[in-house]
């Protein structure tokens, strides 16, 4: 799953490098490479990080049922 960020980076690190400043190259590192990456990693990790959620709902409610079911006995 990392090889595509890893890929871009790389990219985004040699189109800094060739920069003729560094402040040009530290902007194109910023806005070319991490800030794209960063929104795509965040996109991708969506569903992901709803499926967590959900599991861990699921499982506090198991867990608050199973506590009622106790303290009814």
């Amino acid at each position: 799953m990392y090889l595509i960020p890893i890929a871009w980076l790389y990219v985004a690190v040699l189109a800094a490098v060739t920069e003729e400043t560094v402040v040009g190259g530290v902007l194109t590192f910023v806005f070319y490479g991490l800030a794209p990456l960063a929104l795509f990693m965040w996109l991708l990790g969506t569903p992901a990080r709803r499926r967590r959620r959900l599991d861990r709902e699921a499982a506090d409610d198991l867990a608050k049922d199973r506590a009622e079911s106790d303290a009814d006995q």
